[in-house]
């Protein structure tokens, strides 16, 4: 059949994209969000797909955190917006290096 060991024929790796952690990773060392991809897979082993969803939720979530930054954005844009208020209200002043100004050099 013409299709068999398509990807090694063609010598690409369309699997690369679809496993970002569990791949191998340059200078053999593991990547950013192993320990987490790792949790969730170990939780979720043997269990079943609708029961893993219910069970390994908490090690889903660190690790979708750890792929993504979505809480950690979240959080930066919270803290941006309270300092932006802060200087409207006049509570706050940031530094001239914050402004966009040089600093003075001796």
């Amino acid at each position: 059949m013409p299709f068999w060991e398509l990807q090694r024929q063609l010598g690409i790796d369309v699997d690369k994209w679809l496993l970002r952690q569990s791949m191998p990773q340059p200078y053999g060392k593991a990547a950013a969000c192993h320990a987490f991809e790792r949790e969730w897979v170990e939780c979720g082993h043997g269990l079943g797909q609708t029961r893993a969803r219910r069970e390994c939720q908490p090690e889903y979530e660190d690790f979708m955190e750890c792929m993504h930054r979505t809480k950690l954005a979240v959080r930066l844009r919270t803290i941006l917006e309270q300092r932006d208020k802060m200087i409207k209200e006049g509570k706050y002043t940031p530094p001239d290096y914050h402004k966009g100004k040089e600093e003075l050099r001796p």
